[in-house]
């Protein structure tokens, strides 16, 4: 499968070994001087480890990888002590990997491991936090909606938003990410959001939002990977795909047959098409 996992440039790597210590999930070793990462299932994809190298050797690139694997992870993790586990599972919970340090803390529980996880409750809540190992405008994180009223629905001006996560560019999302396990999953054109006025309320509520352009965006392929992982690895229930009345539109919806062609699991696929103007002009499940 296609994942998100560490580069090492051996080139440019000293040795140091802090990108080992900054990697409570033991992915990476140092072997004959240089860091080297030991199996794939070990990495998150969150990227700690870039921020803990001074020489910049380390990046974040998109390639085929085994699936990460927490329950691994923690049966390498519980030598090295509560500090260690701590650690890592307070990396998931600021990534909001809500699904891995849910599976996390069962291996614990399941083991009889007696840890303090006090330290995981949020403090100091609405401050900024320094970001490491990439930019804050990517990292993942999921939010708590509260229930929209029916007067929020009929075009209040204060009507909430149905956003329950971030990143939304689908070039920017991990498609293994907690948000969209089990998911219904909305893939919308960049334009259609601009053209119906009752877009959350009426497409996105209850769903998970994806974005891209089938004209202008680059690396297209990579669209297909992703949704095709959505449905096998994250097993997303439905994917309704809203597009623009425009020919360049239909693209999109081609992604989206392609990804289930490709995939190993078959699911129902919506395509709602939007005028111009901003109405519905067509429902229809294929």
């Amino acid at each position: 499968m296609k994942r998100t996992v560490i580069k090492i440039d051996e080139d440019l790597c000293n040795g140091c070994g802090l990108c080992v210590t900054g990697c409570h999930e033991g992915a990476l070793q140092l072997i004959d001087g240089k860091a080297v990462m030991i199996s794939d299932m070990f990495c998150d994809g969150l990227g700690a480890c870039i921020g803990e190298c001074p020489v910049g050797a380390i990046e974040l690139e998109e390639r085929e990888a085994e699936p990460y694997d927490e329950i691994k992870v923690m049966e390498r993790m519980v030598s090295k002590g509560e500090h260690v586990i701590l650690a890592h599972l307070k990396h998931m919970k600021d990534h909001n990997e809500t699904e891995y340090l849910r599976q996390g803390i069962e291996f614990l529980k399941q083991n009889n491991i007696e840890i303090d996880l006090s330290s995981l409750e949020t403090k100091n809540e609405g401050k900024k936090e320094e970001c490491k190992g990439g930019c804050p405008g990517s990292m993942a994180q999921n939010f708590s909606k509260p229930q929209t009223s029916n007067e929020d629905m009929i075009g209040n001006s204060n009507q909430k938003s149905e956003l329950t996560h971030w990143p939304i560019q689908l070039h920017l999302q991990n498609p293994m990410a907690s948000y969209f396990q089990n998911a219904n999953v909305l893939l919308a054109a960049d334009c259609t959001a601009f053209s119906i006025g009752a877009f959350h309320s009426r497409l996105l509520k209850n769903k998970v939002l994806s974005i891209a352009c089938p004209k202008l965006d680059s690396n297209k392929e990579v669209y297909v990977e992703k949704i095709t992982s959505m449905i096998d690895s994250s097993k997303i229930d439905t994917l309704t795909v809203v597009v623009m009345e425009v020919p360049c539109c239909g693209g999109l919806v081609q992604i989206a047959k392609l990804a289930r062609q490709n995939a190993q699991r078959n699911i129902p696929i919506k395509i709602i098409t939007i005028g111009i103007k901003g109405d519905i002009l067509e429902e229809n499940w294929v």
